[in-house]
């Protein structure tokens, strides 16, 4: 039987949720220390991750989302192996609380770069709950599932529908972001897509690789509203993909905007290399989404203030790195898939 009602669950994680918005000299810690382990991990990066996922854990928002739910699984619980990214702090975590508000068991193959936050905060799960400590277990390697939910590259993708293709699964490949822009922008606005680009150094599927801009757009406005993200460029992983990329396009005589931080680049393709931004024009609404629902299988969310025909999640600039509970990954609903096991 499963141990918890969803009154259980909400109050346990919206303490948990409180206790990532105020961390404690532990936790504090492993946010200042997670650095020297994977320099894409700074302080200020890992702080922010830690704190949008305990604004998403208010007692509020996961009544809601719960609420669309049966209560957890009764009888005996799944065993559901979870293969967790690492491009983000802590971007594995919303696949762990699905797996444990559902009531089942989670087999958890933490990733290299990520390991220490996901331990930890599952360590501060289990003092505010104990019994959550029998709901999951961290793997070398998967055996013994009877579902998995497993995150990677598109590459990766087809071993994994080699390997799991045989029980129910969900399986994610690479997915980028996308902001449409029609030049009645104001410079508040484009300042706030400058989270979308640069947050998290623009590693995360929700940070926006392509702009979509109305023909003949000036960019000049676009780079003086973003100017503040410039110290950016002296984190020396970031400014060796800026080097690198912007010697690439001068050797091959490449056409493109260059403002000392950011590469912006007419590009048909929806995935730009880091610290570059790609770009292309088009004519009308109806043209762009066309080009929406053509990508719609490669986009994770689409930054914009139109009133657009999409399948694909829409936010408002700034908001990309924000999703809430009920904002699930490629558009899966993942608990309605661990509810139904």
């Amino acid at each position: 039987m499963s141990k918890f009602k969803k009154n259980q669950i909400i109050s346990t994680f919206s303490l948990l949720g409180q206790q990532l918005l105020t961390p404690d000299e532990e936790l504090s810690n492993l946010i200042n220390s997670e650095y020297y382990y994977n320099a894409w991990f700074t302080p200020e990066n890992t702080l922010q991750a830690i704190k949008a996922i305990g604004g998403a854990l208010n007692e509020a928002d996961i009544a809601t989302w719960l609420n669309k739910y049966p209560e957890p699984a009764s009888g005996n619980p799944k065993k559901v192996g979870l293969i967790l990214a690492g491009n983000i702090p802590l971007v594995g975590f919303h696949d762990v609380l699905c797996v444990l508000a559902s009531g089942n068991h989670a087999l958890i193959k933490a990733s290299t770069q990520d390991a220490r936050l996901i331990k930890h905060v599952l360590k501060m799960l289990v003092a505010i709950e104990p019994a959550f400590a029998d709901q999951f277990t961290f793997v070398e390697r998967l055996v013994d599932f009877d579902a998995v939910i497993a995150t990677g590259s598109n590459n990766s993708s087809r071993y994994f529908d080699y390997y799991f293709g045989k029980v129910p699964n969900i399986i994610r490949k690479n997915r980028n972001s996308v902001a449409i822009l029609t030049g009645n922008e104001t410079t508040a606005q484009l300042n706030e897509l400058g989270h979308d680009i640069f947050d998290y150094f623009g590693l995360g599927c929700r940070n926006v690789s392509k702009l979509l801009v109305p023909g003949g757009y000036n960019f000049n406005k676009f780079f003086e509203s973003i100017e503040s993200y410039q110290p950016i460029i002296n984190h020396h992983k970031y400014n060796n993909n800026y080097d690198y990329n912007k010697s690439i396009y001068l050797v091959n005589s490449d056409k493109h905007l260059d403002n000392g931080f950011l590469l912006v680049k007419e590009d048909e393709r929806m995935a730009s290399p880091l610290a570059v931004v790609f770009f292309e024009y088009y004519k009308d609404e109806h043209a762009v989404n066309a080009m929406l629902s053509r990508e719609s299988e490669n986009i994770q969310c689409i930054v914009s203030n139109l009133p657009l025909q999409v399948n694909n999640q829409v936010v408002d600039f700034g908001q990309s790195q924000h999703p809430a509970l009920w904002d699930y990954a490629d558009g899966v609903d993942t608990m309605d898939f661990l509810s139904n096991l």
